[in-house]
This record gives structure tokens, C-alpha cells and sequence, in this order.
């Protein structure tokens, strides 16, 4: 069973938390029962962007970080401390962890700069939220990140980083994939009504 850590910062989008949430959850139950996620916080309760309140299946300090295989992390919004937590340096030690080890991270739109700001993608390709006269990407420059602006979603090794809350469906079945195959992500897909 390869087990995959959704990490969750207080103030994350749950739009972009459940991609991860519903695509493994189909694969549990409907793919190759290959996969296992474990929501995780640095919190008893965690806020989403919208109001809605979250409790993570554990905490960040109660876990082996040796026993998971794949990092996921959606993002959030600075109007609800997101940075905060994402930005701490328990969250950032996290993504270092798993980067040490070349397991695979996925991280949609502002959560790729919690990933910049650990160091693992210094010199390395990475884009973060691209909207027009939004400074994210700036940010992300200054991180270290060589920055693809125009790319939805970009690979650099084991790291997926992603530009909206859009290419959320696309990087989790990217990560399902390359915890599992092809052929199983296209079926998993197909029971979940994206492909005929």
C-alpha cells in the first residue's frame, strides 16, 4: 500500500484538497486499492479559505514521516493565514523530508511557494498562481524557482507544481499515475466520468 500525506495548512482551499481526497478515495475503493491518504494539520481543527472547518485524520506531530510515500498540498489564501502554517518551519521541513527522499510532491497553485520557499526547488522549474497582476510568481523568482510562466502545470523531477486551483483534478491523477500507472489512472478516470 503506498500511502500519500495531504498536508493541510489552517486556511487551505477545500476545493483543492478534495481533488486529492476523491481520486485517491476512488482509487481505494474503485482502482487498484494501491493507495491510502491521510489528511494531516498542524491543528486539531483547521479553517478552510471559506469558512468551512476541517479535521485532519492527524497531526503532523503524531506521525512517521518515513512511512508515507508521496506528499500532496493544495493551497490557500493569505486573507486566511495560509502562509502562516505553510510558511512554518515544521510545514517546510516536511516538504525538505520528502524531497531528500525523491518521493513524489504535488502542490496546486500557492502551495508550489510553500515548496519554493523550503529550498527544494532552487534552480529548478516550478510555477505557482499566474492571474494577471498577481505578484505569486515574483515570489516564487525570488525563492529560486526558474519560473514557467505559461505552463499550467510543471514537472521538475519529483515535484509538480501547478498555476490555479483549475489544474487541481489534472495533478492528482498525474500523482495517482505515477504512484500506480497509467492504465489505472485512465480507469479511475473513467469511472469518475472524465473520460467515455
Amino acid at each position: 500500500m503506498k500511502r500519500v500525506l495531504l498536508l493541510l495548512a489552517n486556511g487551505f482551499e477545500s476545493y483543492e484538497a478534495s481533488v486529492f481526497t476523491d481520486v485517491f478515495g476512488w482509487n481505494l475503493y474503485e482502482g487498484d486499492q494501491s493507495t491510502e491518504l491521510v489528511s494531516v494539520g498542524l491543528h486539531p481543527v483547521l479553517n478552510c479559505t471559506w469558512g468551512y472547518s476541517c479535521i485532519p485524520m492527524a497531526q503532523l506531530n503524531e506521525i512517521d514521516l518515513n512511512e508515507f510515500d508521496a506528499l500532496a498540498i493544495p493551497g490557500g489564501f493569505e486573507e486566511a493565514n495560509f502562509y502562516e502554517d505553510a510558511f512554518s518551519e515544521r510545514f517546510l521541513a516536511t516538504i525538505q523530508h520528502f524531497d531528500q527522499r525523491h518521493k513524489p510532491i504535488a502542490a496546486i497553485c500557492v502551495a508550489s511557494l510553500a515548496v519554493a520557499k523550503s529550498g527544494v526547488l532552487n534552480d529548478r522549474l516550478g510555477t505557482t498562481y499566474r492571474f494577471e497582476n498577481n505578484p505569486r510568481q515574483e515570489q516564487m523568482k525570488a525563492f529560486g524557482v526558474l519560473v514557467q510562466s505559461n505552463e499550467r502545470i510543471v514537472e521538475d523531477g519529483n515535484i509538480i507544481t501547478s498555476s490555479s486551483p483549475e489544474t487541481g483534478l489534472d495533478v492528482a491523477f498525474r500523482l495517482l499515475e505515477i504512484l500506480t500507472d497509467k492504465e489505472n489512472t485512465l480507469a479511475i478516470k473513467r469511472k469518475m466520468g472524465f473520460t467515455s
